[in-house]
């Protein structure tokens, strides 16, 4: 089965290492390029709990001041396993829904332990903070990253990408949805995507997509992506 991935690689390269080793031919068209964003100072010993949406917002947090041994809410999986290589040994994980991370955090953080701070990028789909504040809590929101939008592809990928289409393309966010169409109408590729499995997270994202014609949509959840091969 081919494959085609539109996370950034530092996100997907284990998967992609993973579906290799099934057998699969793995595609890798990165849509979204992710950058640091500088930030105000802010002194992290002052909070008994931090909330994490993405990996990212892990990896480009400087951690300095803050204690590790706090409860440390994450979306999913992957993100617990990114703060847990940071260094966080408290953490408790949703499973890919931020408001199922919601639940937990009303669940396992009392408002009066104190004040959590949310580190997020620049775009969220929904706003966390404001959610947990009309609850009680008093939460502060880090912007540490932004995602851009990449523009130039490799012609010579492009190239192969019409001789041999995907059966399956992984898209995960709004953002790389309205890529990937820009993509798609760049390259006049709109009525090659026929045969192609089209795997999106959440009906917003699929929206995005909904003037392609498809062999099929499926939804998901971080995590389930292997799964998914088995549904085809």
């Amino acid at each position: 089965m081919h494959i085609l991935l539109t996370r950034p690689i530092e996100d997907c390269s284990e998967m992609i290492i993973k579906f290799q080793s099934l057998g699969h031919k793995v595609s890798h068209l990165p849509l979204l390029s992710i950058k640091k964003i500088l930030h105000e100072e802010i002194d992290l010993s002052k909070f008994k709990g931090i909330i994490f949406t993405s990996s990212n917002a892990v990896r480009f947090l400087n951690l300095n001041g803050l204690n590790k041994n706090i409860k440390c809410f994450c979306v999913g999986n992957a993100t617990e396993q990114e703060a847990r290589g940071h260094g966080f040994s408290n953490t408790i994980a949703a499973e890919g829904n931020v408001l199922n991370l919601k639940e937990l955090i009303l669940q396992n953080f009392d408002k009066t332990e104190g004040k959590l701070i949310y580190v997020s990028g620049e775009n969220i789909s929904v706003d966390l903070d404001n959610q947990l504040q009309n609850e009680g809590y008093e939460v502060k929101r880090l912007i540490n990253y932004e995602t851009v939008h990449n523009e130039n592809f490799d012609n010579d990928f492009i190239d192969k990408l019409k001789l041999d289409m995907p059966d399956m393309v992984y898209v995960y966010s709004q953002n790389s949805a309205s890529s990937l169409l820009k993509f798609i109408k760049f390259n006049q590729l709109e009525s090659l995507w026929m045969s192609t499995n089209l795997m999106c997270i959440g009906e917003k994202t699929s929206a995005k997509l909904n003037e392609i014609k498809w062999k099929k949509i499926f939804l998901f959840n971080p995590g389930e992506e292997e799964f998914l091969l088995y549904k085809i």
